[in-house]
C-alpha cells in the first residue's frame, strides 16, 4: 500500500512563516498605528467658539492667569485686562487635539513679552481649567501665538487721523487762498501794463 503524501509538513511550513519575527513585526507595526478620527466641522467650530469665551472670562475673572500676563496685578495695579490682553481668535484642529489661541496685547514691548510668556508658562494651566469648565473627555494641547493684526490697524487708523487732521487744518486758513488768488491777478495786470499799444504787431479789427 503506497503511502499518500502527507499534508502536515506543509501546515508546519506555513506555521513556522507565520510565526516569522517579520510577519510578527509587522502585525505588531499594525496593531500599533495611530488612528486619526476627523471631527465634525460644526463641532469644532462650536468648540472654538466655546474656548474663546472661556479664556476672554479666565482674563477677567482668573487671578493666576492675570498675574501670569500682568505681574504688576499682584502688587495692585489695575487687573481689567480686558483692554491690555484680548483673545483676538481661536484655531482648533480638525481631530481636536490642538487649539492655537492668538493673543493681541497693547503696550510697549517689554510688556507684551512678558505677557506672551506669561500665557504660554500656563499652558497647561489653562489647559486643565478649561476641561474642568467645558467638561471635555479630551482637552486639546493649548497653543498661544502673538497676533499683530489688531495693533497694525489701530496704526494704520491713527496715521490716517493724522493726515486729515493736517489737510482740516491748512484748508481751515481763509488767508491762504485768498492770497494765492490776488497774486494771480497782480502777475496778469502787470503782464498787460507792460504791452505798447503803439506795437506795429498789433492789428485792430473794427
Amino acid at each position: 500500500m503506497s503511502s499518500s503524501p502527507s499534508i502536515f509538513p506543509a501546515m508546519v511550513l506555513n506555521h513556522q512563516q507565520f510565526d516569522s519575527p517579520e510577519l510578527s513585526t509587522n502585525s505588531r507595526s499594525v496593531k500599533h498605528r495611530s488612528i486619526r478620527c476627523m471631527a465634525n466641522p460644526r463641532r469644532v467650530k462650536m468648540v472654538a467658539k466655546q474656548i474663546r469665551r472661556e479664556l476672554s472670562d479666565m482674563l477677567l475673572t482668573d487671578k493666576v492667569l492675570q498675574y501670569a500676563v500682568l505681574p504688576e496685578a499682584a502688587l495692585g495695579a489695575d487687573r481689567y485686562l480686558s483692554s491690555l490682553t484680548t483673545i483676538s481668535d481661536v484655531e482648533v484642529s480638525t481631530d481636536l487635539q490642538v487649539v492655537k489661541v492668538y493673543v493681541s496685547v497693547f503696550g510697549d514691548e517689554r510688556g507684551k513679552e512678558v505677557a506672551l510668556s506669561g500665557l504660554k508658562s500656563k499652558a497647561k494651566y489653562v489647559r486643565s481649567e478649561l476641561g474642568r469648565r467645558m467638561k471635555l473627555r479630551l482637552t486639546p494641547e493649548i497653543r498661544f501665538i502673538e497676533d499683530e493684526s489688531l495693533e497694525r490697524g489701530s496704526r494704520v487708523l491713527a496715521i490716517l487721523d493724522r493726515i486729515k487732521d493736517e489737510t482740516e487744518n491748512k484748508n481751515s486758513q481763509p488767508g491762504a487762498a485768498n492770497t494765492d488768488r490776488s497774486s494771480d491777478q497782480s502777475d496778469d495786470d502787470g503782464d498787460w501794463e507792460d504791452d505798447d499799444p503803439n506795437d506795429e504787431g498789433i492789428i485792430y479789427v473794427k
